[in-house]
C-alpha cells in the first residue's frame, strides 16, 4: 500500500483520469482506477504503475449504477484508508443543437455526469462518516468544465448543463461536510488533448478552437493532473468550494 492512503479515480484509464492515476501513485498513493468497459487499457495502466512502483489496482463499474459504486467503495476499504475522490468519469456525446436531442441522449449524459458523481462522492462520505478524523486530509475533487460557463451552444449544451450541476453540487456539499474535515472542490478543464473530442465527432476540435484561447493552445491532461494533484494535497488544506479553472484563459 502507498504511504498516502488510497486514492479512487473514476474513468481512471485515460486522458485526464490517467494522468491523476499516474501522478497519485508517483506521490505515494494507493490507486484504485475505476473504468467502464476498456478492460485491456486498465490493466496496462495498471501494469504500468505497479512496474513503476506504484500500488494500483482496477475495477470496472459503471458510477451511475448504485449496486456498482458501493462495489467499488467496498473495493477501495480493502486497499487501505480512503484519501480521496477524483470524480473523472464522465461522457460527452455527438454535436448537434439542443432541437436535435433525444431524452435517451440527456438521461446517459445527466445520469453519468451528475448522478453518477452524486453517487461517488455520497459512497466516500459514508465511509468517512464511520471514521470521523477531523486532522485527516480528506477530499473530493470532481471534474467539471469551462463549457459549465461557456454553454457549449450548437455543440453540447446537455454535456454544459451537466457540469453546471457539477459546480453547484461542489459549492454545496463543501459547505456541508466541511465541519467532517472533508474538502471538495472542482476542476474546469478547458480544451483539453484527450480523446473525448472524438466522442463530440469532431477529432481535431483543439486544433480548431486553439485560436480562441488567449494562452493560444489546447491543454495537456498532465496540466490538468498537477492541480487535481494540488487540491487533493495538505498543500491545500485550506481550499474548499472552489471551482479552479484550468483553461488557458478561455
Amino acid at each position: 500500500m502507498g504511504t498516502s492512503g488510497v486514492v479512487v479515480v473514476t474513468g481512471g484509464t485515460r486522458g485526464i483520469g490517467a494522468a491523476t492515476a499516474r501522478l497519485a501513485a508517483a506521490a505515494g498513493y494507493s490507486v484504485l482506477l475505476n473504468y467502464a468497459n476498456n478492460h485491456a487499457a486498465a490493466k496496462s495502466l495498471v501494469d504500468e504503475l505497479v512496474a513503476s512502483g506504484g500500488d494500483a489496482q482496477a475495477m470496472a463499474a459503471d458510477v451511475a449504477c448504485e449496486s456498482d459504486v458501493i462495489e467499488l467503495f467496498d473495493r477501495a476499504g480493502s486497499m487501505g484508508e480512503l484519501i480521496a475522490l477524483v470524480n473523472n468519469a464522465g461522457v460527452l456525446q455527438q454535436q448537434m443543437s439542443l432541437m436535435e436531442m433525444s431524452l435517451e441522449r440527456w438521461q446517459q449524459v445527466l445520469n453519468t455526469n451528475v448522478i453518477g458523481t452524486m453517487l461517488c462522492a455520497r459512497e466516500a462520505l459514508r465511509r468517512w462518516a464511520l471514521s470521523p478524523h477531523l486532522g485527516a486530509n480528506r477530499s473530493i475533487v470532481n471534474l467539471s468544465s469551462i463549457a459549465a460557463s461557456l454553454g457549449a451552444p450548437g455543440e453540447y449544451v446537455d454535456y454544459a448543463a451537466s457540469k453546471g450541476a457539477v459546480d453547484s453540487l461542489t459549492k454545496g456539499l463543501a459547505s456541508e461536510v466541511a465541519a467532517m474535515g472533508v474538502r471538495v472542490n472542482a476542476v474546469r478543464p478547458g480544451v483539453i488533448n484527450t480523446d473525448i473530442h472524438a466522442s463530440g465527432g469532431e477529432p481535431e476540435r483543439v486544433a480548431r478552437v486553439a485560436k480562441s484561447i488567449p494562452m493560444g493552445r489546447g491543454g495537456e491532461p498532465e496540466e490538468v493532473a498537477r492541480t487535481i494533484l494540488w487540491l487533493i494535497s495538505r498543500e491545500a488544506s485550506y481550499v474548499t468550494g472552489a471551482l479552479l479553472d484550468v483553461s488557458g484563459g478561455r
